[in-house]
């Protein structure tokens, strides 16, 4: 056979070569049957350790099953107890908050009824304001019959006083005002009207109406200029006296009122006489006509009406201040008895992680064999404490 191969730079012959690559191929099945069949006894192995760890495991699972059971008897337990508390709690809250109810309920009808004895009173001061305005228009009617009654002094004084009167006593309370009150320096004002939190506002009737009456009679130019002069000196005079009789600092009011009894020598007062009427506010006095004066008393009634319900409002805040107090108490008391079911949740806790010690400690101890094995005895011949069962460590000793 002349045929051969090139190896290595050397030659070989075919069959030489054709052998050698048999036998490699040969080794190198040797070499994947011994390797398989080392897969497969390493596979059985596995197979069957992990048959033995099922085993185990569903061992472990029974004995979880077991203790399972024990526990959920023992939740019943605990659940039925907790819920007895619950009961009790919910009774307990639903009492106190029908009784805040109650007491809540109480004082808004209280508050209620105050409100509507006000309104009424309102209602009643609001008939008086009626009754006094068909009182002025009546008395409007008798307007022809004033220059009769203007005529004496003394009547005319009396009248003066009398409608001012009138008009103050339809419009305020018999505690609003005070006729003929004597002032600190001996001066006696017709009337002192109360106003709330502030000092009292003089008001004075004698109003001098001679000197306009002799100007409306007037029918030339001499008794004219003569009835102007006279109207200028008494009511310039009326005015200081009127300034430094009633305007007392500290005492009374800065300004004072002089009531005119007419609407219609209000009118002349203000159309002929307009520096006058300036004198007089700058002197802090001002002329009011009956109807000004009963929009002034109405002006005081609102400032009284306003007052007395600031009064109410405070009393009212008081009382919710009281009832947020009361629900403040509730919500510490709600908190304080959070507190105690977190606690009794935390004993609930405690007693079960010692339920389960007990329960692990009386399973050790059922395992051990106390019937047929005689205890072990030690070298000196004393018998020494059993010993837990193969693969279960000894009990561990708790302070519980």
């Amino acid at each position: 056979m002349n045929d051969a191969i090139v190896l290595f730079g050397h030659p070989v012959p075919l069959l030489h070569a054709l052998a050698g690559a048999g036998a490699a191929a040969f080794v190198l099945l040797a070499a994947i049957a011994v390797q398989l069949a080392g897969l497969a006894r390493a596979r059985r192995e596995e197979a069957f350790a992990a048959h033995e760890r099922a085993r185990e495991l569903d061992a472990r699972l029974a004995e979880m099953r077991g203790l399972q059971a024990q526990l959920t008897g023992r939740m019943q337990t605990v659940a039925e107890v907790f819920g007895t508390r619950q009961n009790d709690l919910a009774r307990f809250l639903s009492e106190r908050l029908e009784g805040l109810q109650h007491r809540v309920g109480q004082n808004l009808d209280a508050s209620a009824r105050h409100t509507a004895a006000h309104i009424a009173s309102l209602n009643e001061r609001l008939a008086l304001i009626d009754a006094a305005q068909k009182n002025l228009s009546e008395l409007s009617g008798h307007v022809l019959g004033l220059k009769d009654v203007l005529a004496n002094k003394q009547a005319r004084g009396a009248f003066g006083q009398g409608r001012m009167e009138a008009i103050v006593r339809d419009g305020l309370p018999a505690n609003g005002y005070r006729f003929q009150p004597t002032l600190a320096n001996g001066k006696r004002p017709d009337c002192l009207i109360d106003l709330p939190g502030d000092l009292p506002l003089a008001v004075d009737a004698k109003f001098p109406l001679e000197g306009l009456s002799a100007f409306r009679e007037a029918n030339d130019g001499e008794a004219r200029r003569r009835a102007v002069q006279r109207v200028r000196n008494d009511i310039g005079y009326h005015i200081r006296e009127v300034a430094e009789k009633y305007l007392l600092p500290g005492e009374t009011q800065d300004i004072a009122l002089l009531f005119v009894p007419s609407e219609s020598i209000y009118a002349d007062l203000h159309e002929h006489f307009d520096d006058l009427v300036q004198r007089a506010h700058r002197a802090r006095v001002i002329f009011v006509s009956p109807s000004l004066l009963t929009m002034a008393i109405q002006l005081v009634q609102s400032l009284i009406r306003d007052t007395r319900m600031r009064e109410e409002a405070r009393v009212i805040q008081s009382e919710v201040g009281r009832l947020v107090d009361d629900i403040g108490r509730l919500r510490e008391r709600v908190d304080k008895l959070d507190t105690h079911f977190r606690q009794a949740q935390e004993d609930v806790g405690q007693i079960r992680v010692s339920a389960d010690k007990v329960a692990r400690r009386g399973e050790a101890i059922a395992a051990l064999d106390f019937e047929d094995a005689p205890p072990p005895r030690d070298m000196n011949g004393t018998a020494s404490r059993g010993l837990p069962p193969r693969g279960m460590a000894p009990p561990a000793h708790s302070p519980e």
